[in-house]
């Protein structure tokens, strides 16, 4: 197996290091067609400063008994003086287990296998979960369904006006609290709300946005409550997000009590050579960008307080 001790630091990521087969780094949001240009995120992409090598799969990150950790993969280990943990959601789909589920005739599926609204054509569709992702998805289907009906565990909230920077940062803050605690992050959407667009307010004035609570079982032909109501579908679409893919930092044991691994800024608390940028409050494109630097900035000052020889990236 290859072994190379020539990295000080090792950056674990979707589609480069660290790849939990995803391979490259770009892919189709949430299955739809939607080119990066229509999202303003087209650009040439610079030479990386730093090997990369992928694809590969990280199954492992292990602590050594000379002060190093060791990243077991499916194309060698790699030992490192410090960590850059930056894997996200994707590989992750939160799929909630719910009596009669396997029962169901028709088609399950998630929010990352969703194909786009036009395989939904005439159906009868059920979309599950509240966030903005169960929203778009409701709003593109009900174009082409013959029938849907929105379900959540909470009653949504929408939020109209302006969204700035001040309402931003008082989110984010509240993200950031809940990851100090050693608590699993909460999407910063569930902290906002989600934004009453055109497009919503047309979509309610249709009927589309009208949301029935929690189903308490499914059946062979659709989803039932417990007052007798039954609702046929087809189709049922799990909107219910995901999940931080962490699994491969077990062995370092930085979980706290709460289920999460407690943060300050992207350092873990229970070990400062490990950074998780995409996880919390940085689980988004701009929020991984800053977090990226914070990291780096972190590990560099861990570097001359330890008395690291060489660079560390």
């Amino acid at each position: 197996m290859q072994h190379s001790e020539r990295q000080e630091v090792v950056g674990v990521d979707q589609g480069v290091e660290g790849d939990h087969g995803v391979e490259g780094g770009g892919r189709e949001l949430h299955g739809r067609g939607i080119g990066m240009a229509e999202l303003g995120l087209r650009h040439q992409l610079p030479r990386p400063a730093v090997g990369v090598v992928r694809p590969v799969h990280v199954t492992a990150v292990r602590d050594r008994d000379d002060g190093r950790l060791l990243v077991e993969t499916s194309a060698g280990t790699w030992s490192a003086r410090a960590l850059i943990n930056a894997t996200g959601t994707w590989d992750r789909p939160f799929w909630p287990r719910n009596p009669g589920q396997e029962t169901f005739r028709g088609r399950q599926l998630h929010t990352a296998q969703y194909p786009g609204p036009e395989a939904f054509a005439g159906q009868r569709l059920i979309v599950v979960g509240g966030g903005t992702s169960g929203v778009q998805h409701l709003l593109e289907v009900a174009e082409v369904a013959a029938e849907t009906t929105w379900v959540t565990r909470r009653p949504p909230v929408f939020h109209t006006g302006p969204f700035g920077q001040d309402q931003g940062r008082a989110a984010v803050a509240l993200v950031e609290e809940r990851v100090r605690r050693g608590l699993p992050p909460q999407s910063v959407v569930s902290v906002t709300g989600l934004p009453m667009t055109e497009a919503m307010e047309r979509a309610r004035a249709k009927g589309v946005l009208e949301r029935l609570p929690m189903f308490e079982r499914i059946t062979p032909s659709g989803v039932a409550w417990a007052d007798g109501r039954h609702v046929d579908a087809d189709v049922i679409l799990w909107a219910t997000g995901f999940r931080a893919a962490i699994d491969h930092l077990a062995p370092l044991r930085l979980r706290e009590p709460g289920g999460g691994i407690a943060v300050e800024g992207t350092r873990a608390v229970r070990d400062p050579r490990v950074h998780l940028v995409g996880y919390g409050p940085s689980a988004s494109t701009v929020g991984a960008n800053r977090a990226g630097r914070a990291a780096v900035r972190d590990i560099q000052a861990l570097r001359t307080a330890r008395g690291w020889a060489g660079a560390v990236a």
